[in-house]
Order: C-alpha cells, then structure tokens, then sequence
C-alpha cells in the first residue's frame, strides 16, 4: 500500500521539502502543521492542517513565505530532493488574476 501510495501522492512536508521550499522536512513539517498552506483539489479548498496529509499532482498550493504569496500547481511528485532545477520541474508558477 505505501508504494502505490507514494505514486500518486506525496506527503505535504516531504514535497514541499523536495520542491526546495523548505531547507529541512522538519521546518516544512511545522510550517503545514501550523495551517499556513491551502490546498485546492478538484475545485475544493481547504487549509492543510497535518504534514502527513497528500498532495497529488494537479493539486493548487498556496501559501506565503518569506512575505511572498507563492501560488503553485503540482507537477510532480519527485522520489527525492534533488538540485534545484529538478526541484523547479516539481511545479508550475499559477498566474495572479
């Protein structure tokens, strides 16, 4: 169960992590614990309270850092924290109405 689990969805610390948002999991794990991240699926948004709830690719982040709103797409999921142009290849940019 935990590696079809890991196909299509990831853990919102450890994505945020290995996007690059964040400098340690345990900073990310605080920060989406604290419900500082919203999330819409499938048109329905909702405020990410716990670090272990999902994000599937598709899924709409938003959340302010560093006094930036930083609104994202999920594009995919990555299997690690890898360098920061394959971190970048893990979202798209949503545009400000």
């Amino acid at each position: 169960m935990s590696d079809e689990t890991t196909r299509d969805a990831a853990r919102a610390d450890v994505w945020l992590w290995r996007a690059r948002f964040f400098k340690t999991r345990s900073l990310a794990a605080k920060f989406v614990d604290e419900g500082r991240v919203r999330l819409t699926r499938a048109g329905h948004e909702s405020r990410l309270d716990k670090c272990a709830r999902p994000v599937k690719v598709g899924d709409s982040l938003v959340f302010a850092l560093g006094g930036r709103l930083i609104a994202i797409t999920v594009a995919g999921l990555g299997e690690r924290r890898g360098p920061p142009a394959e971190a970048r290849a893990l979202y798209s940019t949503l545009e400000a109405p």
